[in-house]
């Protein structure tokens, strides 16, 4: 018999292969499921000498924690009181040494003989002499350095040492100089270089070129090692015969006050690099008044610039006026005849000498 149309006969699809399909898909989905709950499951696997086994976070107690409390840590230790240290003022008591006590060694035994804690010497005299060798043109010129070309070295070695040092600097009374070069000099209405009651020559403090000489003295001091300089006759001339002084530019009284300030500034600021403080010698009127319009001097200028302020026989006015005008009492020092109080800074007037 022939076949129609060219095909076989259809026979439909057969129950079993459809019955395996379907197993291979669920046994290939519980294979997927188990990866990914072995992946994510694995964190929680626990391996211990029982065996191994899953700890759930949701299945596991947390252990007890003690409450916190809410009131600080108590420290065993009891606590520490830090009590500030009572710093007492330092109270100058300045004794004037000879010059020999600059090498000899004598120093120490006369500043305690006396009742004192510093050494005060006579670096620049009035009559312009020097006690050490001077580097400065003005100096060699004039021919004021010590004659002793070890001083230097002997002053360092001292300075170096426990004794507290103090040079003192005669500022415009300076005969030797004066002398030296008439363009530096206060002179008379006649051209003559003036001399004052104790027949002493001055220079200018109108001239720029002595007032920086005397700034370059005051360097080299410090540099020398001195721990303070104290400026002496460091305004204009207030005693002889003034009259007598030719007036102009250079003695212009109107201009005193800002000429002598301005000095102090100067000095005190070439000593902004060292270690020395700067003190300056005045008197009690000057005090009282508030100003000399002979000397040039002004309490303001003066406790502008200077860290000790030193004046002979200070009475207790003129102490509290210094005090009011910001100096402290223990930079307020007394030049005297006899030591003073030691709850008090004072300065001997007469050089000790041990005899």
């Amino acid at each position: 018999m022939a076949k129609s149309g060219g095909y076989g006969s259809y026979r439909g699809r057969s129950p079993l292969r459809t019955f395996l399909k379907t197993v291979i898909i669920l046994l290939s989905a519980v294979l997927v499921l188990g990866v990914i709950a072995l992946v994510f499951f694995q964190q929680y696997i626990v391996y211990s000498s029982d065996g191994i086994r899953l700890e759930l976070p949701f299945f596991t107690q947390p252990s007890p924690t003690a409450p916190q409390s809410s009131a600080a840590p108590v420290d065993s230790q009891p606590p520490v009181v830090e009590t500030p240290q009572i710093i007492e003022p330092e109270w100058l008591h300045a004794v004037y040494m000879p010059a020999s006590a600059l090498y000899d060694g004598t120093v120490q035994s006369l500043v305690a003989a006396a009742g004192g804690n510093a050494a005060v010497f006579d670096m620049k005299a009035d009559d312009g002499s020097l006690s050490y060798v001077s580097n400065l043109p003005l100096a060699i010129s004039a021919k004021v350095s010590s004659g002793d070309a070890a001083i230097n070295a002997a002053i360092r070695a001292l300075n170096a040492g426990d004794v507290y040092t103090i040079a003192r600097v005669s500022c415009f009374k300076d005969d030797k100089l004066a002398r030296t070069d008439r363009n530096l000099a206060v002179t008379t209405n006649s051209g003559y270089r003036w001399t004052d009651s104790d027949g002493v020559r001055w220079i200018s403090p109108a001239s720029e070129a002595a007032r920086s000489y005397l700034a370059g003295v005051c360097v080299e001091l410090a540099e020398l090692g001195f721990d303070e300089i104290v400026l002496d006759h460091c305004g204009y001339p207030t005693q002889g015969n003034l009259n007598y002084i030719r007036k102009g530019e250079a003695y212009d009284k109107a201009t005193f006050a800002s000429v002598i300030g301005d000095f102090y500034a100067q000095v005190a600021g070439v000593l902004e690099g060292y270690n020395v403080k700067l003190s300056i010698l005045t008197d009690g009127q000057t005090v009282a008044a508030g100003a000399n319009e002979l000397s040039g001097q002004t309490v303001e200028a003066m406790c502008a610039h200077a860290d000790r302020l030193w004046a002979p026989d200070l009475e207790k006015e003129q102490e509290d006026i210094l005090l009011r005008s910001g100096m402290e009492k223990v930079n307020v020092v007394k030049v005297t005849g006899e030591p003073d109080s030691q709850a008090a800074s004072w300065a001997l007037s007469a050089v000790q000498t041990g005899g």
